[in-house]
């Protein structure tokens, strides 16, 4: 348990899109919920009708969301660290429920004491137990349903990757034999194909890819579709296409010159107005293996 934990988080829950619709999901589950809530507690202060309440709950629900949107967007931007692992992602949405717990109680306090909302009969610890609990369940399972959904669609969408030779062939092909590299969108729909002689590396551009090729006039292009590095790694894990870094992946086929440098490893290709790749500490043993293993 405690080593699943440590885990790096899966990338895939940290893009911006996916933050963006995991924060639109829980917010209609829990304006949902809070819809159906309402006519069953009586110690719940949310009002629909009254000017003052009604007011009250509309600027509570907005700073909730606000700081949901806020926690996010800095979760987003922390996304590259090494540490951000799934026992830090589940310590961090704990810490949103926290937070919204403590909010509603001091709301709730305040508009009780203002006169804004009806008197509450019970303590604020028992307030702020109370809301716990229900913005756990208003919040939490909403972002465990999320994810999943989000490590489903990303797993389907590494199995459609996957299918991306057409080489027919009466005997089993090694990797570095594929012919053709296939490129699907988020969406699965396919996008670029090329055959792999062409293709010299792959780029990360936030939420895109950049596919740096030839055509068949032997000119340099690029072209960019919405996909996750980590996408194209696992699908084609074996081929010549090679993960050197954060933010490349090579064909180690086309590799001209590796070269050992102060700051680590560096790889040119042999392209015009393109800079040499690095290579990360992170993947310098998986890439150096594979130059041995080829030569």
């Amino acid at each position: 348990m405690l080593d699943a934990l440590k885990r790096p988080l899966p990338k895939y829950l940290l893009d911006r899109r996916q933050l963006t619709w995991t924060v639109t999901f829980t917010a209609l589950c829990a304006l949902l919920a809070l819809l159906i809530s309402i006519p069953f507690s009586d110690n719940v202060w949310f009002a629909l009708t009254r000017t003052k309440a009604f007011v009250y709950t509309l600027t509570f629900l907005f700073v909730c969301i606000l700081l949901v949107s806020g926690s996010k967007a800095l979760m987003y931007r922390c996304r590259n660290e090494s540490d951000f692992s799934v026992g830090k992602y589940i310590l961090w949405c704990f810490g949103e429920i926290l937070l919204i717990s403590l909010m509603y109680t001091v709301f709730t306090e305040y508009g009780a004491s203002s006169g804004i909302i009806p008197g509450v009969d019970q303590s604020a610890g028992m307030v702020f137990l109370g809301s716990f609990s229900f913005v756990l369940a208003c919040i939490g399972v909403p972002y465990v349903i999320a994810a999943l959904y989000l490590t489903v669609a990303d797993k389907n969408n590494t199995i459609r990757l996957m299918n991306y030779s057409n080489v027919v062939s009466d005997a089993p092909l090694k990797p570095y034999e594929d012919k053709k590299i296939t490129l699907f969108d988020n969406n699965g729909v396919l996008k670029f194909s090329i055959d792999v002689d062409n293709l010299y590396f792959i780029e990360s551009d936030d939420n895109y890819i950049k596919v740096w090729y030839t055509d068949s006039e032997g000119e340099v292009k690029q072209y960019m579709l919405r996909c996750r590095l980590k996408t194209v790694e696992d699908s084609f894990a074996g081929s010549v296409l090679v993960r050197c870094h954060r933010k490349f992946i090579v064909n180690i086929t086309k590799v001209r010159i590796l070269k050992s440098e102060k700051e680590g490893y560096r790889i040119s290709l042999g392209l015009d107005n393109v800079d040499t790749i690095p290579i990360s500490k992170t993947y310098e043993k998986n890439v150096l293996s594979r130059f041995n293993s080829r030569s």
